[in-house]
């Protein structure tokens, strides 16, 4: 009894020891309906797992062929990165957006989120983020102290920010340094903005000199591969960020990049620093294999066309299912998600409409093994039944190699089986 009683004061130690700041915070809820879901396939349970945004899509080939060609790379390379891969990542984003960019002013990192973190550690800001988005902006914010500001989106805005919304919130102390977090297509909702939309954002972001962290990782799958920068607008005052996870089916790689504006040496500077008191260098041998990625070959323009295609055609027949269900849902330009919102479904009117995002999304898995994340984890109100479905449960490889044209029905029915699975189970409970 003793003994327990000492690891009991131990524990408690321990927990008050903990910087407040983190004492509370939980594991990121992408990552956490990862583990659940192989936990109840391993108790026997069939599972759809529409919780984690993993890229069903292979690493290209070439790439890795050039991870193995490099494999014995062992040397400690430039904190900012390997030059050839900046100069590489510059080109990429000159060739897309038609915006002339230096190798300086990219900072490569393990993965887009280390950068996002680092910025916010540097510079003191107000974080502006639409809601719903992504569900580590604001835990990262919180860990500095940073005031956060949500803007919320609607189903009748097509889930966009709008340039009257955030003129709105910069009005009171107008001076005052604000980070605007925008990503597009959105993780979760799969919307992006074209080009006039952004030019009225950028207008606005310049009028109260807002600093732009552009999270453009979904960039390489919006859907009609014309994707564009707020950057072409608002050169001076937005950071491109993207990396290989979302396009390039490399998450686990870890490999992210920034692309700062001219003028932003004291910031990139700031950056590189804390970089070269962390985590040093992102690994050799990923560095040059991801060289490949960024460059513009006919091997890598033909695995983007085919991600794109299979991925555009499975989100149409997947809204399209959820519509007839009763579910209302904006159809994504981009990326894996849907964000339905259950309010008007047989299924949420049968509860008396007395149930949280939550609770609801966990009636759904216990019910139909369908796993997925309720709106609230990325800012949208908890009362709101709104969920993120990642339709990603798929072989990939499989797929592109199967692709000749369209991904017609019958090609989805037999190549990404267990998604439309999963969304004719969903779709069935949600109507009955």
């Amino acid at each position: 009894m003793c003994a327990v009683r000492n690891i009991e004061l131990a524990q408690a130690n321990a927990a008050r020891q903990l910087n407040p700041l983190v004492r509370n915070l939980g594991h990121s809820s992408t990552l956490a309906i990862n583990e659940r879901c192989a936990e109840l396939r391993a108790q026997g349970r069939q599972i759809f797992s529409f919780g984690l945004g993993q890229s069903p899509f292979p690493v290209p080939p070439a790439m890795v062929a050039d991870l193995r060609r490099f494999a014995d790379r062992k040397e400690y390379l430039p904190t900012a990165g390997l030059p050839e891969l900046r100069q590489a990542i510059a080109a990429y984003v000159t060739r897309h957006e038609g915006i002339q960019v230096d190798a300086r002013q990219v900072v490569v990192a393990p993965g887009s989120k280390e950068l996002m973190f680092i910025l916010q550690l540097v510079r003191e800001a107000q974080v502006l983020i639409p809601a719903p988005s992504w569900v580590s902006y604001a835990p990262q914010a919180g860990l500095f102290q940073r005031q956060v500001t949500w803007l919320p989106t609607s189903y009748d805005s097509n889930m966009r920010l709008t340039p009257a919304q955030l003129a709105d919130a910069c009005r009171e102390n107008p001076d005052r340094p604000r980070l605007l977090i925008l990503n597009y297509p959105s993780n979760p909702t799969g919307v992006t903005y074209d080009a006039d939309q952004l030019a009225e954002l950028a207008a606005v972001a310049r009028q109260f000199d807002i600093l732009v962290l552009s999270d453009e990782i979904y960039g390489g799958v919006n859907y009609s591969g014309d994707h564009v920068s707020i950057a072409r607008f608002y050169p001076e005052g937005a950071i491109i960020s993207n990396g290989l996870s979302k396009w390039c089916g490399a998450g686990g790689w870890r490999l992210g990049a920034f692309i700062l504006p001219p003028g932003r040496e004291q910031l990139r500077d700031a950056m590189v620093a804390v970089a070269s008191e962390t985590y040093s260098s992102v690994a050799a041998p990923i560095q040059h294999a991801a060289i490949r990625g960024f460059g513009d070959e006919p091997a890598m323009t033909q695995y983007l066309a085919g991600s794109r295609t299979i991925l555009g055609a499975l989100m149409k027949r997947a809204c399209r299912a959820l519509r007839e269900a009763g579910v209302r849902v904006c159809e994504p330009q981009g990326g894996f998600y849907i964000f339905p919102d259950f309010t008007d479904t047989p299924a949420y009117r049968r509860l008396g409409g007395n149930c949280t995002a939550a609770e609801f999304c966990e009636l759904i898995l216990t019910e139909t093994g369908v796993a997925i994340l309720p709106g609230d984890e990325f800012g949208f109100p908890a009362a709101q039944p709104s969920a993120r479905i990642a339709l990603v449960d798929f072989d990939g490889d499989v797929a592109l190699r199967a692709l000749n044209a369209e991904a017609d029905a019958e090609f989805l029915e037999q190549y990404c089986q267990p998604v439309m699975n999963g969304m004719a189970r969903l779709c069935q409970w949600l109507a009955s």
